[in-house]
């Protein structure tokens, strides 16, 4: 084999091996971090963070979402901590599978000890249904929950409600009409679960108007409610997110083989004395 064909194999090898070393490690210190966090506040830390990632060799860049694998690992997290340790969820997601989300958010709650959902920048969809769940939520200033009403195929469920207040059901499509038909039930179903998460933490009858406005689509789906706005709908927020949390989720940061579209210098700047 001659000397470039050799060099060529030898840039193969390291190309396929290289991300997989690099995983690796950043594997470690993933855990490093958690095993801090835990030891700074006495909890179970579970970590569901979706952030862009990349395939190993070619750079395709993959997009992550709440599903039936998380909810399974989310689940044995749970069963493996004991009753009287508390349990921290550090949230970044653009939410998911309704049916993973409950399933995590049920878990949750059911836990004895307090659960606690740490939000650094964003928990929409099926991520704001486990945050509901926390005994306490703590958020970036800066960060945003959304609604949880339900989205059939392309479209919220609201919106094709709506089309049977617009049109005659004699103007519409067998579809349509089905599709109504689900979307009606998807939202009493989101709306119930949602009171069942919120009636131990407030009055009864204000729980029952909140899972009613997050669920029946007065916003849209990507609409963002911030500290400001969770609290003047009654939910609870803590913006005092701890500093290792911030070190946790730098560590999930996934370049993409691209040029950025935001760069500065990756150091904190103190003010002058």
């Amino acid at each position: 084999m001659d000397p470039l064909s050799s060099l060529f194999w030898l840039f193969f090898i390291f190309m396929l091996i290289y991300p997989q070393m690099m995983f690796k490690f950043r594997l470690l210190q993933r855990y490093k971090c958690i095993k801090e966090l835990e030891a700074e506040r006495k909890t179970r830390v579970i970590v569901l963070i979706h952030r862009q990632e990349q395939l190993a060799l070619f750079g395709i860049p993959i997009y992550r979402f709440i599903s039936i694998e998380d909810s399974e690992e989310v689940l044995r997290a749970i069963r493996m901590t004991p009753d009287d340790m508390p349990i921290d969820i550090i949230l970044h997601t653009p939410g998911g599978l309704v049916l993973a989300a409950e399933q995590i958010a049920m878990a949750l709650k059911e836990h004895k000890a307090k659960t606690t959902a740490i939000i650094p920048h964003y928990a929409m969809s099926g991520g704001t249904l486990i945050a509901l769940a926390a005994d306490e939520i703590i958020m970036d200033k800066n960060a945003v929950m959304g609604p949880v009403d339900p989205q059939i195929g392309q479209y919220p469920a609201a919106s094709i409600l709506k089309t049977l207040e617009m049109k005659h059901a004699d103007e519409l499509d067998d579809e349509t009409l089905i599709l109504a038909d689900i979307s009606k039930k998807a939202i009493n179903q989101v709306e119930e679960f949602v009171f069942e998460l919120l009636k131990d933490k407030m009055d009864e009858e204000k729980a029952r108007k909140l899972a009613k406005t997050l669920s029946h689509g007065e916003w849209t789906h990507d609409y963002p409610l911030t500290v400001k706005k969770l609290r003047e709908l009654g939910i609870e927020v803590n913006t005092n997110v701890p500093k290792k949390v911030y070190e946790l989720f730098d560590l999930y940061q996934q370049p993409v083989n691209q040029r950025p579209s935001v760069q500065y210098i990756p150091v904190p700047y103190h003010p002058k004395r």
